[in-house]
């Protein structure tokens, strides 16, 4: 088989092409090989990441526990000023008189108690506390009209 000069040519070109992609892949391959076995700064990042995970979740756990329980002391607010102005009271709820021979002043007192999530397991028992809020809401009872 008789082949043309210029074809002959351009089966060398792409042969020689063909080795320099495949010595350049192989290149780039044993560069990254290289990059990933080297294993410096794996250990310095860890003892950087890991307490600093740490205290992110902590700061998250203080900031979720102060919000939940400034909602609670809401919502127990709230309860005791609509239970003393209609007089509806829970068996759980206090009632106080204050005051001396004229007029005694009765003050409702009501409780509320909510569950803190734990971000950092066991980090609230370390403390030695335990993962709940307990607020108190306050409020004069009107007197009845009847």
């Amino acid at each position: 088989m008789i082949r043309h000069p210029l074809e002959e040519e351009i089966h060398k070109v792409c042969r020689r092409h063909q080795i320099v992609t495949r010595f350049r892949a192989h290149q780039i391959v044993n560069r990254f090989r290289g990059h990933v076995a080297r294993e410096d700064g794996n250990v310095e990042s860890a003892l950087v990441i890991i307490p600093l995970l740490v205290l992110f979740l902590i700061g998250a756990q203080i900031i979720a526990a102060t919000n939940i329980r400034n909602a609670d002391l809401a919502l127990a607010q709230g309860d005791a000023a609509s239970r003393a102005i209609s007089q509806e009271f829970y068996p759980d709820d206090e009632i106080i008189e204050i005051g001396g021979r004229v007029e005694k002043i009765r003050v409702l007192i009501t409780h509320r108690s909510h569950t803190i999530p734990q971000l950092v397991p066991g980090l609230i028992e370390l403390m030695g506390g335990v993962p709940t809020t307990d607020v108190v809401g306050v409020a004069v009872i009107e007197p009845s009209s009847s």
